[in-house]
């Protein structure tokens, strides 16, 4: 069950920033930056904050794809699916994560132990195939190196 949003918490975000439209992203990276994603519940007071239309902040969200509406995983997990990590065995790297997560491309766990995205680069071509966890980068892939990986996270 989703816990409801801390509005004292959403405050004090908006205090930090003047009420202008021109906050907008900033305002909307800092609460994504406190609870890990945009609540859509957030959106009417933010837009209040701004002046702007909640649908406005509704489209900046899905316009960015730097934004989340839904709880992300305390572990969030980026395979790279790029040339260079594909032809090193980026395929094989990624159904080894998805069966330990017991996830696909884009989802969270129940126990929002991890979430895992792919993505189409990583800059880290040398290395391939690559994954980022938590903004640690992991390069030249094996099932068990992952594994290792991935079992010490909290």
């Amino acid at each position: 069950m989703e816990e409801a949003l801390d509005q004292n918490r959403l405050l004090e975000i908006l205090k930090g920033f003047a009420p202008s439209r021109d906050s907008l992203i900033p305002v909307l990276q800092a609460v994504q930056e406190e609870f890990g994603y945009v609540p859509p519940e957030s959106m009417e007071q933010v837009a209040r904050h701004t002046g702007v239309f909640p649908s406005e902040v509704s489209g900046v969200i899905t316009f960015y794809a730097q934004f989340y509406t839904t709880p992300r995983g305390r572990n969030v997990i980026r395979v790279c699916r790029g040339t260079a990590c594909h032809v090193r065995g980026a395929k094989a790297a990624l159904d080894t994560v998805r069966k330990f997560t017991g996830i696909e491309d884009g989802e969270t766990s129940e126990d929002n132990r991890f979430t895992l995205e792919t993505v189409a680069c990583l800059g880290a071509c040398a290395l391939g195939p690559v994954m980022v966890v938590n903004k640690v980068y992991y390069g030249k892939l094996n099932p068990g190196r992952i594994e290792v990986v991935l079992k010490d996270l909290p």
